[in-house]
């Protein structure tokens, strides 16, 4: 009897130089072999030290085995579920190696108005990139931002020949509001709050802790989203619409491709990084795990604080072929 396509012969262990950010696997089995990963489908194997991932994203077609899973929560690795190309998560795993400096930085920055204020600031200045947003206040950055988008909406509906009134939506329920490019809109959106939702959570950071959204479990979420939404929904919900697709499939699927086109998940950690750590301070997979001193600050775990038991000086991303696919990808690297 043949073994299974997916017990795969060993390989040497891939090189990397530096940490990946986020790693998707699509339509692969996931083992572990010592201390690497092995992402395995018919057409090749790949060895990732798991060490070196931040967050690894399951999308369809995935197999993990236990093994596996114990490794990456032993190296820190943020495990995410999600849909085709990071589209919606279904569920998350974070590993008790994980360090929480992101979190705590980042829930000292919400809980202080004026730090607040600089990070909505930050967020607004992606948007305006030819403006200065120093010294404006949240109401000015409200009124600034809401006639950029009332401009985007306008110049699409023009270049597409799209009519465009107003944006209608029906909380809770993504496609059941508006006209079609309305629904588009609220498709894709929600689409994008999954990808924003699967990489803040495998980062480490909250997804309740926003800056301008205040109030939600997914408010952060809705903060980083809307980053994107000009550049990646709004054009994308328009074009669809010109075209006659008018399904939530087809705006769903349409931003899977264009977040893969676009590597927007990369991009999304990077902002991340850059809005709460614009210091360039090393926030995310430290693991200081540390225990908390009230003069002290943090001192180390791992050892017994019992003083009478010691004396001064013994202080001490991968995509498989389609179901049904036998041929071998001629260019021979992952995808």
């Amino acid at each position: 009897m043949a073994e299974p396509w997916w017990k795969a012969a060993p390989q040497d262990v891939h090189r990397l130089e530096d940490r990946i950010s986020s790693l998707y696997v699509e339509r692969c089995h996931i083992d572990r072999d010592d201390n690497a990963i092995v992402l395995v489908n018919k057409v090749r194997t790949v060895r990732v030290p798991a060490a070196f991932l931040a967050v690894m994203l399951i999308g369809p077609g995935t197999r993990v085995t236990h093994a596996a899973i114990a490794l990456l929560a032993d190296s820190g690795t943020a495990v995410c579920w999600v849909g085709e190309h990071g589209v919606r998560m279904y569920a998350a795993g974070l590993g008790p190696s994980r360090g929480s400096q992101l979190l705590l930085k980042q829930a000292w920055l919400v809980t202080r108005p004026r730090e607040r204020l600089d990070v909505a600031r930050r967020m607004y200045a992606m948007r305006f990139p030819n403006e200065d947003t120093a010294g404006l206040t949240m109401q000015q950055l409200r009124g600034r931002e809401g006639a950029r988008i009332r401009r985007v909406y306008a110049d699409h509906s023009r270049r597409t020949g799209v009519p465009w009134t107003k944006r209608d939506y029906k909380p809770g329920d993504a496609f059941a509001a508006g006209d079609d490019v309305n629904r588009l809109l609220s498709a894709a959106n929600s689409a994008l709050y999954g990808i924003c939702h699967a990489v803040i959570s495998g980062i480490g950071a909250s997804p309740a802790l926003g800056f301008v959204h205040t109030g939600s479990a997914i408010s952060f979420v809705l903060d980083i989203a809307d980053l994107y939404k000009a550049e990646y929904t709004i054009p994308l919900a328009f074009d669809l619409a010109s075209q006659g697709l008018t399904s939530e499939r087809d705006a769903r699927i349409a931003l899977r491709d264009a977040v893969a086109a676009g590597r927007l998940l990369p991009r999304i950690v990077s902002d991340i990084k850059g809005l709460l750590a614009p210091e360039a301070e090393e926030l995310i997979d430290r693991d200081l795990g540390g225990l908390w001193d009230d003069k002290l600050g943090v001192v180390e775990s791992g050892r017994n604080w019992d003083d009478s038991l010691f004396d001064e000086e013994r202080y001490l991303s991968v995509v498989g072929p389609e179901a049904g696919s036998d041929a071998p990808d001629p260019s021979g690297s992952p995808r």
